[in-house]
């Protein structure tokens, strides 16, 4: 009779034709460029804050603070007239990172102000920075608003990642520059599929956040965050109805004030210029869309900026740009299906791992370094010459045997507990048994219980 294994001995592949991680995709990166990316947020996430920044020690159950932002004066004036600081800090419940954006000197006068945070904490969008909670402190020595978020490691701004002016590639240029009196030319334009990705995520964020009866009230490019290869995530929600919950507006009103943002937001990356359609440079904005980008950009963009189109509500806006959903949407399916491929390859480990754990729970115990039955009989004996077969073979010349492929060979053997027989032979070379990996799986676990 045949009995089908629980999972398989080895994880097959995906056909390389189906899904190749050799090339990037347009949200995922390749093989290689993923793995640096995953490593460099675990050791971001991991990282430990400054000495001497003389931030509280625990803060409504957050601990470890660490400054996110480095700007100063003029620039961390974000919200109106108030301050603004970023952190990232870890949770003393359940030990994980979020965000904590506080507002500085701000006294919350009335504590219904906090609904709108609850309202918030129900949106789940994956281009939306989650909200979780908010509270006053005076940790600081003043009155501070704290808002707090999902944290993405090493996410920036659209304003950082694209729109920040980038200083000359060598010394020597900004001395030219200055002698001269002339600029180098540092605008590069975003690839069309790129803008049309980052317009059908924020569209796609607005329409839930409308639905939910809100409105974003800030959709800019200094609070939208850039969490990995074209993707996007607007940020710093529900700020902006705490700050202003004592100043009544319609929610009609902030909605199309949304799309409006959104129109402006579209013409700062196509222009490369968070100042495109005000300050006198409207006309050369449009000229500069017209001569880098499709008219459906244009179009759009002028749709959303406009204050007296009468179907002016993001629903028209999915009429309008449904035909590069599509792709959006094939795009994104790819990605799952290369991010599985990638899982795959991974599978095997998290099995290897707990049999190595149970070895080196089992073999040689210390409190029985003195009884020499412990490896010597039973279950545990064909335990450790096992483990000789695995990890202690030498070659003809007496040299240690490290073959990593032999390894994970027979440790996933030995996890799927085949019948297979393997011949184990005892260190003094006098004895050997043959028994299956079925086996010695059945000897490991009865000696780990």
């Amino acid at each position: 009779m045949f009995f089908q294994l629980n999972y398989h001995l080895y994880t097959p592949a995906i056909p390389p034709a189906f899904v190749s991680s050799s090339t990037d995709s347009h949200f995922v990166p390749q093989s290689t460029e993923l793995r640096q990316t995953l490593q460099s947020r675990s050791e971001t996430i991991r990282s430990y804050p400054s000495l001497g920044l003389n931030l509280p020690e625990e803060l409504q159950g957050y601990h470890t603070l660490t400054p996110l932002d480095v700007s100063f004066g003029t620039d961390r004036r974000k919200f109106g007239n108030w301050f603004s600081v970023v952190y990232r800090a870890i949770n003393s419940t359940d030990g994980l990172p979020y965000t904590l954006r506080r507002i500085e000197n701000f006294r919350l006068m009335h504590q219904t102000a906090f609904s709108s945070i609850e309202a918030w904490g129900r949106v789940q969008h994956p281009n939306i920075v989650s909200v979780h909670e908010a509270f006053t402190t005076r940790a600081f020595n003043d009155s501070s608003l704290v808002v707090v978020y999902t944290y993405h490691a090493n996410a920036q701004t659209l304003y950082d990642a694209y729109l920040k002016p980038k200083s000359p590639s060598f010394p020597q240029q900004s001395f030219l520059n200055q002698a001269t009196g002339t600029q180098t030319p540092q605008f590069t334009p975003i690839p069309e599929r790129t803008i049309w990705s980052y317009i059908i995520q924020i569209a796609s964020a607005i329409k839930k956040v409308h639905e939910a009866k809100l409105a974003v009230r800030m959709i800019d490019t200094t609070k939208i965050l850039v969490t990995g290869k074209n993707r996007i995530r607007i940020g710093s929600c529900g700020i902006v109805d705490v700050l202003m919950h004592d100043t009544h507006q319609e929610m009609h009103l902030l909605q199309l004030e949304d799309l409006t943002m959104f129109g402006r937001l579209i013409f700062a990356l196509c222009c490369n210029n968070a100042s495109a359609t005000t300050n006198g440079n409207f006309q050369k904005s449009l000229e500069i869309m017209g001569r880098l980008y499709s008219p459906e950009i244009k179009t759009l963009g002028l749709f959303l900026i406009s204050k007296s189109h009468p179907n002016k509500n993001i629903n028209a806006v999915f009429e309008m740009i449904g035909s590069r959903v599509v792709t959006e949407l094939d795009d994104a399916l790819t990605a799952t299906d290369k991010l599985e491929n990638e899982l795959l390859g991974e599978l095997e480990n998290a099995r290897l791992v707990r049999l190595l754990c149970k070895f080196g729970f089992i073999n040689e115990r210390p409190e029985f370094a003195r009884d020499p039955r412990w490896s010597e009989t039973g279950d545990r004996y064909i335990i450790k010459l096992f483990r000789d077969y695995v990890f202690h073979q030498v070659d003809e010349h007496g040299n240690p045997i490290t073959n990593l492929s032999h390894v994970l060979t027979c440790l996933s053997k030995l996890d799927a507990g085949t019948d297979e027989k393997v011949m184990l032979v005892a260190r003094d070379e006098q004895s050997c048994l043959v028994v299956s990996y079925k086996e010695i799986r059945s000897c490991i676990d009865a000696a780990f219980k």
